[in-house]
């Protein structure tokens, strides 16, 4: 192997990963340094992949030629679709996996691709010169690379805390990455402190899930992927279980506040408000005791299990005192305790939205060393910095994706806009197209991009043999009338379809309130003895349901730019119910007089915008 290369990523993480995967589809010469400790694509917070708004993201990214979608389908043990009772804009995937067969099966992507040199070592310093940088490793090694990426996640700088005791490292039992002013001694880069935490792990066969509320896999989940079966299952399928927390619980860690890194002063860094840790929850609500805890296992051969919802840094003496006052866990055994981890982010408003850093052309960031937090934002971040650094190198314009298109371009533009006070997690309401950009239309909205890279691959095949079928569909369900005849009504009746007057189109069937579009187009075209693609018939049917949903948001947005001066009364938002916890509090901070000053609020949220414009009308 050459140690000059052409784009070298530094971190192993999700975002490493993806950077690292996408870059060598351009046939250029990749490194990927990753500490020896750490597995690739680890997961140290909960196994599952996925999410209200970040199923999205994992769809995106597999319909851009990433690897996230197709590692987590390989291992998936849990399968659900969040929000199925609401609308198809807000519904989304999320999956349980066997984190040790994620990480196992990443080494083997990885190491399949001959242009990918996985370096498993430490780096201790990064100089630039001659528009090259100078990379120096823990074991003396010495790489070059025009285009460097850094993903080094909750390891720069990282410090964990459990109670009194703080140690250096990424993760348990794991070093840290040096500092970015003793990496970059050349380059100065101003940095934040972020925090972030992880709930104790549980022993399997010491836990009484029959006092649980079982969570089984739904066999209806539609896989990430691209390619292959829809909800066929690859792994093993398995039950996560819900528990709750007890007045009895809530007491033992309110009782111990001076006992907690959060509390008494000792962690400085600031944590997620939408992803509370438990001694959080306790000061935040006082009056609420019961808070749900989700029992979900690692993996199928581990005894480790994550209680998700329980977050602390508290000492192992009130862990283990306040896990064991939670039903179902009385006799939990521990297998690791609790703690937080403290890190280094960087100040995101000085990267472009290719996620370039604009005082060090080259330079790339992404994951959560850019303030994130979740898997999906990492490798979303990884993707488009991978995407980017390879274009540059080729001196090719940059890939930017706009957010309108999808929840990606919501994110990066999100995290180079504004500086952050806080770690950034996507919701579906930071998206003020939401409606448009779901899950099911992935490669409708992807494809131009991923055709603009001019890679040639099965995914490129694929995708264009996806909407001509899509678009074949779609003018079938516009054209194919049903006659208003005693035949035709008899149809409609048997089939639960409403009454009927007048002739009728598919489309204007698919889009009855009461139907489900889903079904009715796949018993439609049964019915015609025709064949589609599940993945066309799915976006179609959903994609004509919301085709005037979608216009009427359309015309609302533009609506928007007329509201500036409106008056607001910001204590009545404060009071009010419908608006998000996180916005509230940003809306008490700046007091806004006026719509505009409330619209540049960071962090205030689409849905809230559309709320209070909603009040003028």
């Amino acid at each position: 192997m050459s140690n000059d290369l052409d784009i070298i990523v530094v971190g192993g993480g999700h975002a490493g990963l993806e950077a690292a995967w996408i870059a060598a589809q351009f046939d250029l010469q990749i490194g990927l340094i990753s500490l020896s400790s750490v597995p690739l694509g680890d997961m140290p917070c909960n196994p599952a992949v996925g999410g209200v708004g970040k199923g999205q993201v994992v769809r995106e990214i597999d319909s851009l030629g990433g690897l996230m979608g197709r590692l987590t389908d390989k291992v998936a043990i849990q399968c659900r679709i969040l929000n199925e009772s609401k609308g198809f804009a807000v519904q989304s995937t999320r999956m349980q996996v066997d984190k040790n067969l994620y990480s196992d099966l990443a080494l083997e992507y990885i190491t399949s691709v001959s242009n990918i040199n996985l370096i498993s070592e430490q780096v201790v310093s990064i100089k630039k010169s001659n528009g090259r940088y100078l990379l120096q490793t823990s074991e003396s090694g010495a790489y070059s690379c025009s285009k460097l990426i850094i993903t080094t996640g909750t390891f720069l700088n990282g410090l964990l805390h459990c109670g009194d005791q703080s140690t250096v490292g990424g993760v348990i039992d794991k070093e840290s990455s040096l500092p970015l002013h003793k990496l970059f001694s050349s380059i100065p880069f101003k940095t934040n402190r972020f925090k972030t935490g992880t709930p104790p792990r549980l022993k399997l066969s010491t836990i009484d899930f029959s006092v649980m509320e079982e969570q089984a896999s739904d066999p209806n989940t539609r896989n990430f992927h691209w390619s292959g079966d829809t909800t066929k299952r690859l792994s093993k399928q398995i039950s996560c279980h819900m528990t709750h927390t007890t007045l009895e619980t809530m007491t033992k860690i309110r009782d111990n506040r001076d006992r907690s890194p959060l509390f008494n002063g000792k962690i400085k860094g600031v944590g997620p408000r939408y992803c509370p840790s438990i001694e959080d929850k306790a000061f935040r609500y006082p009056d609420r005791n019961s808070h749900h805890v989700f029992v979900e296992p690692e993996g199928l051969t581990t005894e480790s299990v994550y209680p998700n919802g329980l977050s602390t840094s508290l000492p192992k003496d009130i862990q283990e005192a306040y896990i064991h006052s939670i039903p179902g866990l009385e006799k939990a055994e521990f297998l690791e305790y609790g703690y937080a981890v403290e890190y280094d982010v960087i100040d995101t408003s000085l990267l472009m939205r290719s996620l370039e850093h604009t005082d060090s052309p080259g330079l790339f960031f992404a994951g959560q060393v850019n303030g994130t937090s979740g898997y999906e934002e990492a490798a979303g971040q990884g993707l488009i910095a991978g995407i980017n650094a390879a274009l540059s190198f080729l001196k090719r314009e940059p890939l930017i994706i706009d957010r309108n298109d999808s929840y990606i371009g919501v994110l990066v533009e999100d995290l180079v806009s504004n500086v952050r006070d806080e770690p950034y997690r996507l919701f579906t309401a930071r998206s003020e197209n939401r409606l448009y950009i779901r899950e099911d239309n992935v490669i409708n909205r992807m494809y131009p991009y991923r055709k603009s890279l001019l890679l040639v691959g099965n995914i490129d095949h694929y995708q264009k043999h996806y909407l001509d079928e899509f678009n074949l569909l779609s003018s079938l369900v516009d054209s194919y009338v049903y006659k208003a005849n005693e035949k035709t009504k008899k149809y409609f009746t048997e089939n639960g379809y409403g009454p009927m007057v007048a002739n009728v189109t598919l489309c204007e069937l698919i889009c009855r309130s009461k139907l489900n579009p889903v079904n009715v187009l796949r018993r439609e075209i049964s019915h015609f003895k025709a064949f589609f693609d599940e993945r066309v018939v799915y976006a179609c049917a959903i994609s004509k349901k919301y085709k005037g949903y979608i216009n009427r948001a359309n015309q609302e947005t533009a609506k928007l730019r007329k509201l500036d001066k409106k008056a607001i009364i910001w204590k009545d938002l404060y009071n009010c119910e419908n608006i998000s916890n996180e916005c509230r509090q940003r809306i008490e901070a700046v007091r806004p007089e006026t719509f505009g000053q409330l619209q540049r609020i960071d962090g205030i949220r689409p849905a809230t915008l559309a709320f209070v414009a909603g009040s003028f009308l």
